[in-house]
């Protein structure tokens, strides 16, 4: 089958990898000039399975209030009238309870697992190289109320056959010596040492080279302006450069997935969640981070990525705003600069924002839609990067009518 790929950010460009070694022609449309230029290019860096868990969570809602009011908040609402905006944040708040966070958190985990397994593949089979390091992540707590309340995630953890380590502070140093010098208290830590990181935009661009040698066409640059459905198929794809036709057709937009289905009648629950992020030059390496760090206190993730330090984070509701204010930025500096003082040059830094795709449930949209030719593969809000690769041969092998190699009817549109 000729396959068309709408999107060619990190999960447009897996898909398209995965459909191709599937055996089908595969054309990918993006309106950018390369692939990985909108939220691939600048995310923290993390490949955290054991990490996925959904925002919706119970006592979220009273943290929200608190993290709103705080000087560095990890959460920012700015609200206006945008009814997508409110019908997106009652259904997250309806999720915020013990019975849908255990069900939301199981799926997310299947799935991140999964995706490792499938990029630890990939990565034998290719030799692909992007940064990469397979140190483990640290999820690093400030104060001991927050180590007392991992007891949740811990036992998801055990139930799932996740390793962990919970450290106190001699271990969170062992762990990360550039933490010897912190002036931040540090009460602990939960450390997943199986977890990864790496550099999505060199990953995804180093893809895209194999898919093209493979024979994937990319049509960069190319503006879509509509899905054409007739007779309950779609038969083409507009764009500024003319109809795009194909067998089948896969959604991965991110963000903007939802505007363009929402004419052929489907609802997808997907809003943008801002992120920020800093990429800072490494000046004393003994300082530096060896691979991430969670500061669960301002939720920012600190992650080496060869010589330079990505620090990414926050959550920012203001619907599809692009701007940079320094408040963001200040906050990632004052989280890295008090764990990892003197690690990095932040004058040379680069400051950068991506909407992030967000479900209500924090799962992912992935699988066919009640067209027959259409397929989704979006929402995975944060944790893209974690997702890519199993996201990506979970809808080949669905497109391809192969039953993948895991659960896959919870991840479907027809869930909502």
């Amino acid at each position: 089958m000729k396959i068309a790929v709408l999107g060619s950010g990190v999960i447009g460009v897996t898909s398209a990898w995965y459909l191709r070694q599937a055996g089908h022609e595969v054309v990918v449309i993006d309106r950018q000039d390369g692939p990985a230029l909108e939220t691939s290019f600048g995310n923290a860096g993390e490949i955290s399975p054991g990490y996925a868990s959904p925002w919706a969570a119970p006592g979220i809602p009273m943290k929200a209030v608190k993290w709103l009011m705080m000087q560095h908040a990890p959460l920012i609402l700015r609200p206006r009238p945008d009814m997508a905006m409110l019908k997106w944040l009652v259904a997250m708040l309806g999720n915020c309870n013990a019975r849908d966070y255990a069900i939301n958190k199981s799926r997310m985990v299947r799935l991140a697992e999964f995706s490792r397994d499938c990029l630890i593949e990939l990565r034998a089979q290719t030799g692909i190289t992007y940064d990469e390091r397979m140190q483990g992540t640290l999820q690093l707590f400030r104060e001991e109320s927050q180590l007392a309340g991992i007891a949740k995630d811990v036992a998801v953890l055990k139930a799932d056959g996740v390793p962990f380590e919970v450290l106190d502070k001699a271990g969170c140093i062992a762990a990360e010596p550039g933490l010897a010098g912190s002036a931040a208290p540090i009460a602990g830590g939960l450390r997943l040492p199986n977890d990864e990181t790496g550099d999505c935009f060199k990953f995804t661009n180093a893809l895209a080279e194999m898919a093209r040698a493979a024979g994937v066409e990319f049509m960069t640059g190319t503006r879509i302006a509509r899905i054409v459905e007739e007779g309950g198929r779609i038969t083409s794809v507009d764009t500024d450069r003319g109809p795009v036709t194909a067998d089948a057709y896969l959604v991965a937009m991110g963000s903007f997935s939802p505007h363009l289905v929402r004419p052929l009648g489907l609802k997808v629950p997907v809003y943008p969640v801002k992120g920020y992020s800093l990429t800072v030059p490494i000046v004393d390496e003994p300082l530096a981070p060896v691979s991430t760090l969670l500061d669960e206190s301002y939720k920012v993730a600190i992650t080496r990525l060869g010589d330079r330090i990505r620090i990414g984070g926050m959550a920012e509701i203001s619907g599809f705003n692009m701007d940079l204010p320094e408040a963001r930025r200040a906050t990632l500096e004052h989280s890295a600069g008090t764990l990892f003082s003197g690690a990095g040059d932040f004058s040379a830094a680069s400051f950068w924002c991506g909407l992030r795709p967000m479900t209500p449930d924090s799962t992912p949209v992935i699988g066919a839609t009640r067209i027959g030719n259409l397929f989704l593969n979006t929402g995975h809000g944060t944790l893209g990067w974690t997702m890519a690769c199993g996201s990506a041969h979970v809808i080949a092998d669905i497109i391809s009518a192969r039953t993948p190699a895991i659960e896959t009817a919870d991840l479907a549109l027809s869930r909502y």
